[in-house]
């Protein structure tokens, strides 16, 4: 199994920015997609960012032009660096991975980000 360990998450204010990092551990091996999903009180999770290990990616319109993320395949951590950030990106955060061949992904336990003045 993979273990996920997040962290960087904390309480701005609108225009600032955060990174946030999970780490990956365990059964890691072979080809894998990394990245974030988010889900705010009263809404289905949705997708923030994902990874391939050949650093193709995939961003929510949303967050696309204001969200980056990045991955260390030596480290098997992947980033999200966060700036512009506004209320509406408020959520709890989750990490994601998947092994390209199988169909169930494994999460992290989720990190707290709030944007507010």
């Amino acid at each position: 199994q993979v273990r996920l360990v997040e962290s960087g998450g904390g309480l701005v204010h609108p225009g600032g920015s955060l990174r946030l990092s999970c780490a990956a551990s365990g059964s890691i091996f072979g080809p894998n997609v990394m990245g974030w999903y988010r889900q705010a009180p009263g809404k289905q999770r949705e997708l923030v960012a994902i990874i391939g290990n050949a650093d193709s990616t995939d961003y929510n319109n949303s967050v696309k032009g204001r969200f980056t993320i990045s991955r260390d395949n030596a480290e098997n951590t992947v980033y999200l660096q966060m700036n512009s950030l506004k209320p509406e990106d408020t959520a709890v955060y989750y990490c994601y991975f998947l092994h390209v061949f199988e169909n169930s992904p494994y999460w992290g336990q989720g990190t707290q980000v709030a944007v507010s003045s």
